[in-house]
């Protein structure tokens, strides 16, 4: 009846490893770790360097700014009374975790753009939600500006979420112009 194996046996050649360089996208992995590696030493450099709220001209559009985010992308929320903090660790966490498994179903060479997209959103993720478990809020520290027009300070995890987000884009848009000739 069971073929000679136990109950609950599970084929070895069926069997999924997570792991494997050739299994999806999980190989892009290393540029996830590249990006929070990147992200906190940055970040320990400006805490270890700077107190709140200080700034050093770099360029003349240029700062950076030591800043603590308690909010979401430009600070949204930020006023709240605290329960965005455990908001954005579960969403950060959520989002992580969809963004490994369709990582894990992609087809690699063919999804390569997808693949480093999503390894650098997952990245920068990864990285925004350390700060928020272990400090309550993000350091920020990049702050660009035209005359007295500032743009909300960054950091390198957000950098690399929009810079993964430009590559979703482009592999969509190369998606849509292959359905269009194919």
């Amino acid at each position: 009846m069971f073929e000679g194996r136990s109950v609950g046996a599970r084929n070895p050649m069926k069997a999924r490893a997570w792991f494997t360089p050739t299994y999806g996208a999980i190989s892009w992995l290393w540029l996830s770790l590249v990006v929070i590696l990147l992200d906190q030493v940055t970040k320990a450099m400006v805490s270890s360097t700077m107190n709140l709220y200080d700034r050093i001209e770099l360029l003349p559009v240029l700062e950076l700014t030591r800043l603590h985010n308690t909010g979401a992308a430009f600070s949204m929320l930020a006023d709240a009374a605290g329960w965005q903090r455990w908001f954005f660790i579960g969403l950060g966490l959520i989002v992580s975790v969809v963004l490994l498994f369709w990582m894990r179903r992609l087809k690699t060479p063919e999804q390569t753009l997808l693949a480093i997209g999503l390894a650098l959103v997952l990245g920068g993720a990864l990285g925004n939600v350390i700060d928020r478990v272990w400090l309550g809020h993000v350091i920020d520290f990049i702050h660009v500006h035209w005359h007295s027009r500032y743009f909300p300070a960054f950091n390198v995890a957000d950098s690399a979420i929009t810079v993964g987000a430009g590559f979703l884009l482009l592999d969509a848009f190369r998606e849509s112009e292959r359905a269009k000739k194919g």
